[in-house]
C-alpha cells in the first residue's frame, strides 16, 4: 500500500515532512525565479535523468537495463553492493553507501524493535512502491520462511529513499533512483523476484572469527555459507529453509 512504511518511526516521520517542506518552499523559490526544479519519480518509475545516468555507467561496463539483478547489504560497513548478470555470472556494478540504517548486527527478531534483518530475501515487481513517502522505496520481503518459523514479527522493511529511517536501509535519493531503475528493469524484462541478501558485515574469514562469540554465530555462520557460495562462483546462492535453518543448494 502506498505510503505505509512503518519501519520509519516517529522522528524519521518527523525529518521526512521537514524536508518535504523545506523542499517545497525551495520549488516555490526556484519556480519564482524562473529555475527549472529537478525531476522527481513519475508515472511509477525512477526519474528519467537516472535511467540516463545509469545506463552509461552500465554501458561502460557492458552491462545493460533488464539484465537480471543481485543485491546484497552489509549493515556494519553500511554499503549496498548491485551486481547485474553477465554471460553465465554476475557483475558487480556499484556500491552505494546506505545513508541511514538503525539498531546492530543482528536479525529483526518483532515488531517496534527499530532492528534492520539479516538472512536471505527477495523483491517481486508487486513491491516496487514509485508512490513512497520516500522518494521511492521496495519491500525487501521480511519476514520470510525462515522468520516466520521463528515466530519474527514485523512488515514492510524497506529499501528506499530520503535519508531518514528506522529499521529500513535508506538510501540517497538519487541512489535509490539508480537501484530502483535496475530492479524495475530486470522484473519487467524476464526476471520473476530479485534477491536481497543482508549481512551483519562483509563474512570473510577473519571477520567472521571477530565476531565468534556473539550469539548469533550460528545463524551467522549458516549466512557465512550463502556469501562464501556467492564469492565462489558469482551467482546467486540457491537458498531452502529446513528445520528452522538455512539451507545453501
Amino acid at each position: 500500500m502506498a505510503g505505509a512504511e512503518p519501519c520509519v518511526g516517529r522522528f524519521g516521520r518527523y525529518l521526512a515532512a521537514v524536508m518535504r517542506a523545506l523542499l517545497s518552499a525551495l520549488l516555490v523559490t526556484g519556480l519564482t525565479l524562473g529555475a527549472v526544479p529537478t525531476s522527481g519519480a513519475s508515472e511509477g518509475h525512477a526519474p528519467d535523468a537516472a535511467h540516463e545516468r545509469v545506463g552509461g555507467a552500465l554501458a561502460q561496463k557492458g552491462l545493460s537495463f533488464g539484465s537480471p539483478v543481485y543485491i546484497r547489504i552489509f549493515k556494519e560497513e553500511a554499503e549496498l553492493e548491485v551486481w547485474l548478470q553477465n554471460g553465465p555470472r554476475y557483475e558487480l556494478f556499484k556500491t552505494y553507501p546506505i545513508c541511514a540504517l538503525s539498531g546492530g548486527l543482528g536479525p529483526k527478531e518483532r515488531e517496534g524493535d527499530a532492528q534492520s534483518p539479516e538472512g536471505f530475501y527477495s523483491v517481486t515487481r508487486s513491491k516496487l512502491n514509485p508512490a513512497s513517502n520516500y522518494h521511492l522505496s521496495f519491500d525487501i520481503g521480511y519476514p520470510n520462511a525462515y522468520d516466520r518459523s521463528l515466530g519474527r514479527t514485523g512488515s514492510l522493511i524497506m529499501v528506499h529513499g530520503n535519508c531518514v529511517s528506522i529499521g529500513c536501509f535508506a538510501m540517497t535519493d538519487a541512489g535509490i533512483e539508480e537501484i530502483y531503475s535496475l530492479a524495475e528493469a530486470a522484473l519487467a524484462k524476464t526476471q520473476r523476484s530479485v534477491p536481497v541478501h543482508v549481512f551483519p558485515f562483509r563474512m570473510t574469514d577473519d571477520h567472521t572469527k571477530q565476531h565468534a562469540d556473539s550469539k548469533w554465530a550460528q545463524f551467522w555462520s549458516d549466512l557465512k555459507a550463502g556469501y562464501d557460495t556467492f564469492e565462489a562462483r558469482h551467482v546467486p546462492p540457491d537458498v531452502a529453509v529446513d528445520g528452522g535453518r538455512y539451507v545453501i543448494r
